[in-house]
């Protein structure tokens, strides 16, 4: 297995990367297409980006209702 090979799977495995996400690069990485594989890792930071702010309203909700309970308790 290259070295490139061997980053990309560790990479993508480290950022959270499912298992298909992952196959389909090594696809890719192997057709020697590098623009393409850019462009799909590219595609795969959006998805990340966008869980992470599903995650982050999540957490502002929580912090809201720690505000409001807290409030509560001060009454």
């Amino acid at each position: 297995m290259s070295e490139q090979l061997k980053s990309l799977l560790t990479g993508m495995a480290d950022a959270g990367c499912n298992a298909d996400e992952i196959n389909k690069a090594v696809r890719i990485l192997q057709t020697g297409n590098i623009g393409e594989l850019t462009r799909f890792l590219k595609q795969c930071r959006c998805g990340l980006l966008d869980r992470m702010h599903e995650s982050q309203k999540r957490v502002d909700i929580m912090d809201h209702l720690i505000r409001q309970t807290e409030k509560q308790s001060v009454k």
